[in-house]
């Protein structure tokens, strides 16, 4: 039984960013190093912290519009690091799920706002609120004399 690099079809050798886009793993580049911090013994011999790289300008899965939009607010590397667990696979799966994270933002094209215009009883309630205020400085006002 194999890895799921060794078999491109498998679900595991593709990262899921949104509805239009999933990206083949072999695009990603993962480092592992030593976690920093305390932990131990086991700290200092596993190399546990992933670190999960993607090359915006490299991948040939992109479209032109994702690869613009990905420079212009994310830059031509993303990357997203992991050193939670004590585990280098539960944090492959963390880096992983949070370079996807990244990606699906930077990759979001915001809705455009429509312009609404105020209600009826909005406007009436700024209004009677503007009348308070001048009354209450014109009841400050010192008392005229006739």
């Amino acid at each position: 039984m194999g890895t799921a690099e060794e078999h491109p079809q498998t679900p595991q050798s593709r990262l899921r960013v949104n509805r239009e886009l999933t990206l083949p793993l072999a695009e990603i580049t993962l480092r592992t190093s030593r976690s920093s911090g305390p932990g131990g013994q086991h700290a200092n011999v596993t190399a546990s912290r992933v670190e999960a790289l993607f090359d915006v300008l490299a991948s040939p899965s992109l479209s032109e519009s994702q690869r613009a939009r990905l420079l212009a607010r994310a830059g031509p590397r993303l990357t997203a690091v992991a050193q939670d667990e004590r585990s280098q696979i539960r944090n492959r799966e963390l880096a992983l799920r949070r370079l996807a994270e990244r990606l699906a933002r930077a990759l979001a094209v915001p809705r455009k706002r429509r312009p609404t215009r105020p209600t009826a009883a909005s406007r009436e309630r700024r209004l009677a609120a503007k009348r308070r205020g001048t009354e209450r400085k014109r009841e400050r006002r010192p008392p005229e004399d006739s």
